[in-house]
């Protein structure tokens, strides 16, 4: 005889069961995370926005750190491996929240449009910081970088946000609609989690290398708008 599950009382896969997805490792890994927080967070008798402004704060303090930090770590004062480590449990519990604060609002029934606007408010201060510490890590390790790829790459950046805000209305649709595991894999380079994730992984062990991923995240990004441009001008006429 099979028991419910009492409203009050949610579980782990109760919360994970309600996520937006975010791409293969989000849902695999920071959903995951993000459940468990939101279930510590129920039981505490949190709100959801507590857990957005925790995001935040998080999420700015590693970045902080990155940039503080990357003049140091390309004369080679500051162990690259520190600052890549602080980046990694810093944006990683950051992004967890931000899974945790949806979850919890639904799952409790505490969501509302205002909250909604500062989980969205709270993530562009979030990624402008991530951005920030990306572009000052390249600089200090390549100081011939052009200012210009650094503009775009920071513009760019911001596609991911603005199209995942725009597929949670009514009017939502997406370019690829198939679920299986290659086409997942492919979309791992847009899925935030996995990121940020490989993001800490160059800061710690190849800082050199952040030029480079400001040079492929401005391409991904950049050939992500205008494709998406041309998918949804092709809708509307």
């Amino acid at each position: 005889m099979s028991t419910l599950v009492e409203p009050s009382r949610p579980t782990v896969a109760d919360f994970h069961r309600v996520n937006r997805g975010g791409g293969l490792f989000s849902e695999s890994v920071s959903q995951w995370i993000g459940a468990v927080f939101a279930l510590v967070a129920q039981r505490l008798g949190l709100r959801p926005t507590a857990l957005t402004i925790t995001n935040l704060v998080l999420g700015l303090a590693a970045s902080v750190t990155v940039v503080a930090l990357a003049g140091p770590v390309a004369a080679g004062d500051v162990p690259a491996w520190v600052v890549g480590l602080l980046a990694l449990v810093g944006w990683q519990i950051a992004y967890a929240l931000d899974c945790a604060d949806g979850q919890l609002a639904r799952v409790t029934g505490q969501g509302s449009a205002a909250g909604a606007r500062v989980d969205v408010l709270c993530d562009v201060a979030a990624q402008i910081a991530l951005v920030a510490a990306l572009g000052a890590t390249a600089v200090a390790q390549r100081p011939e970088t052009p200012t210009w790829l650094v503009a775009t790459f920071a513009g760019t950046w911001m596609v991911n946000l603005v199209t995942s805000v725009m597929q949670s209305g009514p009017n939502a649709a997406s370019m690829v609609t198939s679920t299986s595991l290659p086409v997942r894999l492919v979309k791992l380079i847009r899925d935030y989690g996995a990121v940020i994730f490989v993001a800490a992984l160059v800061l710690a062990f190849a800082p050199a290398l952040t030029f480079w991923v400001v040079v492929a995240f401005t391409v991904v990004n950049g050939g992500f708008l205008l494709a998406s441009i041309a998918f949804s001008a092709r809708a509307s006429l």
